[in-house]
């Protein structure tokens, strides 16, 4: 019976790996949407399976005015702790021996950009998933609920103005940009299509020369930047008559939270390559090696219930 090699394998060289994990992580973060827009807490290594999150409680308004040389009594600093715990996420391709680590290839680099792909999108659906089971929630038009939901349900301007004031009264705190304060919004491509109709919608194009664009930023609207995904959320068949429900997030800044990524050479992305006959016995001719993405350890969740609304709409035909 063969041996199978489980922790005695052929490494690549530093240069190289450092080379693949920051190729890796780059490419990762050209893709993520859900991901960029959370408040990120570094996960040190060492430090468990929970990450924690702190937000401070705002104080209360002041009414009472001061006295002439009486110092009043200091207000006490209340947070709150949010804790979840991470996991670790990963995949891999497996190819044949004509994947070569004698150096930088363009075999190699296509699979690491390939996993790249994959890493994101698995991030992406991680945080999105975190993010839109959110408690407050305001359905399209005249619908009670999700199962009312139709395709004539579609996001309107009107939805945009009631989340925005749905956040504005509860206080949830803008992103700064150049000055301006924005909420944003992350829409699907059919709830694009329905927003773009109305003769209010600024195209990034009208601004993009005065302003730093964000990955898949594609306009504006009363206050809110919008960031399009074609992962945003889609409860299937979950409408009227099995009708497909699209879900838009409107949000403030701090309303969620994920762990970081990190810089390259300071992350919990790995590019993990295995070379031809690093299996050892398991791979007697050389044969097989395997590229790979690997996440340590990462989680996503709501910070705030307050600071993000779902709006449930339905996907226009």
């Amino acid at each position: 019976m063969s041996t199978m090699n489980t922790t005695s394998t052929t490494g690549l060289h530093v240069t190289l790996q450092n080379y693949y994990d920051g190729k890796l992580l780059m490419e990762m973060e050209k893709r993520l949407v859900f991901y960029q827009n959370g408040q990120r807490k570094a996960l040190p290594k060492h430090s468990g399976r929970a990450v924690e999150f702190w937000r401070y409680k705002p104080f209360d308004a002041v009414t009472t005015a001061l006295t002439e040389g009486v110092i009043p009594n200091s207000q006490t600093l209340s947070m709150e702790k949010v804790v979840c715990n991470v996991a670790s996420y990963g995949g891999y391709v497996a190819t044949t021996d004509v994947l070569s680590l004698t150096g930088v290839n363009t075999q190699t680099n296509n699979l690491v950009n390939l996993m790249a792909k994959q890493g994101a999108l698995s991030i992406d659906h991680i945080v999105r998933d975190a993010v839109s089971a959110g408690t407050q929630v305001q359905y399209a038009g005249s619908a009670a609920n999700r199962t009312a939901i139709s395709a004539t349900h579609k996001l309107t301007i009107a939805d945009i103005r009631k989340a925005v004031r749905t956040l504005e009264k509860n206080g949830a705190p803008k992103f700064n940009r150049g000055g301006k304060g924005y909420y944003k919004a992350i829409v699907g491509s059919d709830a694009k299509y329905s927003l773009q109709s109305d003769s209010l919608w600024e195209e990034k194009g009208k601004y993009q020369q005065a302003e730093q664009i964000e990955n898949g930023e594609i306009g504006k609207l009363f206050g809110v930047i919008f960031i399009e995904s074609s992962e945003a959320k889609v409860f299937s068949q979950a409408g009227a008559s099995q009708a497909d429900v699209g879900a838009t997030l409107v949000f403030g800044e701090d309303a969620y939270g994920v762990v970081d990524l990190g810089a390259v050479g300071d992350s919990p992305v790995r590019s993990i390559i295995k070379p031809l006959g690093s299996a050892g016995s398991s791979d007697p001719l050389d044969q097989i090696a395997t590229v790979g993405w690997k996440v340590e350890g990462f989680a996503a969740t709501i910070l705030n219930q307050d600071w993000i609304v779902r709006i449930e709409h339905g996907i226009e035909a």
